[in-house]
């Protein structure tokens, strides 16, 4: 250490380093706005390439007929089963590792299984390149939520969680819009027919492709191209950002210490600490509730509407872009009032509330085309807002390892509801020729979920107030 270098801020519980707002305000916008464009864009083809499997169905299935509602519900859900293997790992390697060449790894693995895709011709090799998918993309989503952790304190966490969250509703929009030009290709007059396009002209393959198989390779493309950006544009800690001035980055430390520093000390610290916590395990349960119903809708939503209504494909694409454009806005509102008003529960518990009332309505709402969309808006968006305020829950009561441990786990068992709520809906569609029964179902779990939140929440806010009261006595 320099001699003439200022003495590192003294870390205690009583007495919280000073801080310069002004520097730290300054690293907070540069923060914002260097890192989260590029985290995502890259959540976004992410999205994409995990869901293009709901929208690519509609014209694959004429050329594979094998692949029934049955065979692509478990492919889209098998995609989760992959996710398990190294979701815990990975947000330790980033804990401890590196965020910057970690998401590199992830990106450049699941752009080569996403194009791969294109070339499947039976179940079983579907339901491979699925599950391959998804241990490449393993650990980027909860790996992303440790790496902000690093970056922003509480008072922002929500904001940006939910800048990057919103990704996926975007994702929901631009996939449909792109992939409508893609499909026709390669479909003959008589299936374009069959999809309520009698008028739409023939495209051939083109280099000997269809247009489901272009949805998979093009996608595939930008994952590759983001996983350069990511490795010389993401940093790993404000210590090591050298776009921030010395005064910006010692302010940006300093708020990240103070905050560990306060009640830290009572909270668990070790990955087997956080990895065997009850308050844990619960949260996985109630993550495992919503997201099977979340991936259920998103995976099925064009063959529900579809079902219902008998519309040709370009005026499909134009109706299932609307629930995620609700969503795009529900939730960084959502974020920002939790936030503001440094609330969590509330802000988990009633988005969650209003999708399962929407849920249940939704089988009633058939032969109204503008009630159905108005639902399925409602659904998505709950769905969604609640996502910013539920993942600032575990940093209330971990710190640390313990903290990004779990993180992986209540993601990797959390969203083994993508399996559970695709092939469950698509089990019972094949079984009852209806999807009635299994979005009555799907209500059930959203309220499920809503209750466990309420009460998880409840003892997260009011140990993080007692921790607060101790040090501000």
């Amino acid at each position: 250490m320099n001699p003439s270098d200022p003495p590192a801020p003294a870390l205690s519980n009583d007495a919280p380093a000073p801080l310069d707002e002004a520097a730290l305000n300054r690293a907070r916008r540069k923060a914002y706005w260097r890192l989260l464009p590029v985290l995502f864009v890259s959540y976004m083809v992410a999205y994409v390439d995990r869901q293009n499997v709901a929208v690519a169905k509609l014209t694959m299935q004429l050329d594979l007929p094998a692949f029934d509602d049955k065979v692509i519900g478990f492919g889209f859900g098998i995609f989760f089963w992959g996710y398990l293997l190294l979701e815990i790992p990975g947000t330790i390697l980033v804990e401890r590792w590196s965020a910057r060449k970690w998401i590199t790894r992830i990106m450049v693995s699941w752009g080569i299984m996403a194009a791969l895709t294109a070339v499947v011709r039976e179940p079983w090799e579907f339901y491979t390149v699925r599950f391959l998918l998804g241990v490449a993309e393993a650990g980027f989503f909860p790996g992303v939520i440790v790496y902000l952790t690093h970056w922003f304190t509480v008072r922002d966490r929500a904001r940006a969680l939910a800048f990057f969250f919103v990704a996926s509703p975007l994702a929901q929009i631009v996939s449909p819009m792109v992939n409508r030009f893609l499909l026709p290709i390669g479909v003959s007059q008589e299936n374009l027919v069959k999809l309520n396009m009698p008028d739409a002209t023939p495209i051939p393959h083109i280099l000997g492709m269809a247009g489901w198989q272009w949805v998979y390779v093009l996608w595939g493309l930008p994952a590759l191209v983001m996983a350069v950006v990511v490795f010389f544009r993401l940093t790993d800690r404000p210590s090591q950002a050298k776009w921030l001035s010395a005064e910006e980055r010692t302010a940006l430390e300093t708020a990240l210490r103070n905050e560990k520093a306060t009640g830290g000390s009572a909270r668990p610290h070790r990955a087997a600490e956080g990895l065997l916590h009850p308050r844990v395990w619960l949260l996985a349960c109630a993550m495992i509730c919503v997201v099977t119903a979340t991936y259920a809708v998103e995976s099925f939503m064009p063959s529900i509407i579809n079902d219902w209504y008998k519309m040709d494909i370009s005026t499909l694409m134009w109706f299932i872009i609307l629930p995620p454009g609700l969503a795009m806005l529900a939730q960084p509102l959502n974020a920002w009032s939790s936030d503001h008003f440094q609330e969590r529960r509330w802000h988990c518990v009633v988005p969650l509330l209003i999708a399962a009332v929407c849920m249940a309505c939704l089988p009633a709402s058939r032969g109204s085309l503008p009630v159905t969309i108005v639902l399925f808006m409602l659904i998505l968006a709950g769905c969604k807002a609640y996502m910013p305020a539920f993942w600032s829950l575990p940093n209330l009561f971990l710190v640390n390892t313990a903290a990004a441990g779990s993180i992986g786990l209540i993601n990797s068992l959390g969203n083994l509801g993508g399996f559970l709520g695709p092939s469950f809906t698509g089990w019972l569609k094949t079984s009852t020729g209806s999807f009635d029964t299994s979005l009555y179902c799907l209500s059930g779990s959203i309220l499920v979920s809503a209750v466990l939140l309420y009460f998880i929440a409840t003892k997260c806010q009011r140990q993080a107030a007692a921790a607060t009261s101790s040090q501000n006595p």
